[in-house]
């Protein structure tokens, strides 16, 4: 009986430490300035032993920061020493290669005392809207270039803020305010993860973690291995090309299920890009080993045991394994395709169990407003700089339509319209869905959206573009149907590039359309009643029901009547 109380106080013991770390989470949405993490939820927040290992992870958040940001505490605990660590302490990095992959993520690591004794540590990441340089884009060469790098150190030492760093920062970033009132938040909401476990173990009476811990690891990696177990011991290659920046990019997977782990080897992808799309191999790991986790484990929370027998291998130097100082700023377009290559692979060992391409990377961009040049400017016109995070659609899965707009796989939500414009002199004219854009299939892909962006009068604005599927849409499975491309102009029909900064002018305004998600299955295999239901919503065209899924003119005639009318199908 004893053993069943502790195994049943043991598992409410892990689900709370859950609810710890995302009411952490919740704590820094709350009291985050940057629109990325208060409005897209661009953010990670987590809980680890003594040792580094990370315990548990809120479920807000995304897994290119929580899955990197497993790997990170150690690497804190190894800088700054154990025995420099120090109640009251708070620790920082931006390190690209020992945090989550580029300049503009935060990530903030706290040690947690009880009765003087560490008992482990909380950490949490975010994105940042600008840490100097270049700003965030692709342009750099080198990551020399891309912002301030600040190395693993204290933030605060026994409570006390390191006030040079702060001066330090606030002298090299375009949004001092925005950017230090991040920092905080990221201590204030390890904090309040700090102050809720310590709630929690004075109730079961414990002075340490080392029980829960060791029930926690055992538990999840028992059951990942009993997953890993029931599949086929087989090996497969996946492979697809994306855009890149000025050519094609090439990723290459090969999967070997063992019975232990699973492996990826991306031996075969295109090398080093000069310009800011490199991933490092944190980056790569965590996207490699969410897309695995999400088709074989899914139910199994996320830690350090579930996540270890998912094992990421690549060439050093390759696209995928950026080593310093490559430039990496953008290093989700490429990580956020990582997930299609591997399904490709994986597809060919479990059928019918991963979706179709989607729109893989988010379809973010940065506007660097300022006053307009070519005339006297107006007394109100302002600087700023406005990141917005959007999505296209995700591919169809094997039994249900893709997601309209929703980013698979970094799982942040799309920022309203009225957010973006409070934060500087922008304005959205446009934002809705894209009708024809999901591939067709048995199953649809989810449809991208219409963007239309300008400024204030009397601003004109540098545009950081970060797309990809422009000439590599989405590929569909089963026979179904590609997604719609990527598009970006101007107004005018000036041609405007998927990467990188450019000039809009004074009234000018930029014309996005961003890409679907892929089909999955034959069209002409599709349900009728589904067909009429998306064209009655608008997610295809008459002509698209009629080319593509062959409704005849009577019924699309008589859909959109009853549209008219406001009547239901």
């Amino acid at each position: 009986m004893s053993s069943t109380l502790s195994t049943v106080s043991s598992q409410v013991m892990w689900n709370r430490l859950i609810s710890v770390v995302e009411e952490q989470a919740q704590a820094l949405v709350r009291t985050a300035f940057s629109t990325s993490v208060r409005e897209a939820g661009d953010l990670s927040a987590g809980v680890y032993d003594i040792a580094g290992q990370m315990l548990a992870q809120a479920v807000t958040g995304t897994p290119g920061h929580v899955n990197a940001m497993a790997d990170a505490v150690a690497h804190f605990i190894r800088r700054i020493g154990r025995e420099n660590i120090l109640e009251g302490d708070v620790y920082i990095t931006n390190d690209p290669w020992e945090g989550t992959g580029h300049l503009h993520d935060f990530t903030v690591v706290s040690p947690s005392f009880l009765h003087g004794q560490l008992i482990g540590f909380f950490g949490c990441t975010a994105h940042i809207v600008d840490i100097g340089g270049r700003g965030f884009g692709a342009d750099a060469n080198s990551i020399y270039e891309e912002g301030l790098f600040i190395p693993i150190m204290k933030f605060a030492n026994e409570g006390v803020v390191d006030k040079t760093l702060i001066k330090i920062v606030r002298a090299n970033v375009r949004e001092p305010d925005q950017l230090i009132g991040d920092i905080y938040a990221l201590a204030t909401c390890n904090e309040i993860g700090h102050r809720r476990l310590i709630d929690m173990m004075k109730e079961f009476h414990l002075t340490r973690l080392d029980n829960i811990a060791a029930f926690i690891l055992e538990n999840s990696r028992r059951a990942t291995l009993e997953r890993i177990a029931a599949l086929p011991k087989q090996s497969a290659t996946g492979a697809m090309t994306i855009d890149g920046y000025s050519h094609p990019v090439d990723l290459k997977v090969r999967l070997d299920i063992e019975a232990d782990h699973i492996l990826c080897d991306f031996e075969g992808t295109s090398g080093l890009d000069k310009k800011g799309i490199n991933v490092p191999l944190v980056y790569t790991k965590a996207y490699a080993c969410y897309a695995l986790k999400c088709a074989i484990a899914p139910e199994i929370p996320n830690n350090a045991a579930s996540l270890e027998p998912f094992r990421v291998l690549a060439p050093e130097n390759s696209i995928v394994n950026a080593v310093h100082p490559a430039p990496v700023a953008l290093r989700h377009i490429i990580g956020h395709m990582v997930p299609d290559a591997v399904y490709d692979a994986l597809d060919k060992i479990l059928p019918h169990t991963v979706p179709a391409e989607g729109a893989g990377c988010l379809c973010n961009f940065q506007l660097s407003l300022r006053p307009r040049t070519d005339v006297d400017a107006r007394p109100d016109a302002v600087r700023a700089e406005v990141l917005t995070f959007n999505s296209g659609g995700a591919g169809a899965r094997p039994a249900l339509d893709g997601l309209n707009a929703t980013a698979f796989p970094s799982g942040v939500m799309t920022m309203p319209v009225e957010a973006t414009e409070h934060t500087g002199p922008v304005i959205i004219w446009r934002k809705e869905l894209r009708p024809d854009s999901g591939g067709a299939g048995k199953h649809r892909g989810g449809l991208g959206q219409y963007m239309e962006v300008g400024a204030v009068e009397g601003h004109e604005f540098d545009f950081q573009a970060m797309f990809d599927r422009v000439d590599h849409p989405a590929r569909g499975r089963q026979g179904g149907e590609n997604g719609a491309a990527t598009s970006i102009a101007q107004d005018d029909g000036t041609p405007m590039k998927a990467k990188g900064k450019q000039f809009v002018a004074h009234g000018r305004r930029v014309m996005l359309a961003f890409p679907g998600g892929a089909g999955y299955g034959e069209p002409s295999e599709r349900d009728p009643a589904l067909v009429k239901r998306d064209l009655a919503r608008g997610y295809i065209t008459a002509d698209g029901a009629r080319r593509v899924y062959g409704l005849t003119d009577d019924d699309v005639i008589r859909i959109e009547d009853a549209v008219k009318r406001g009547e239901a199908l």
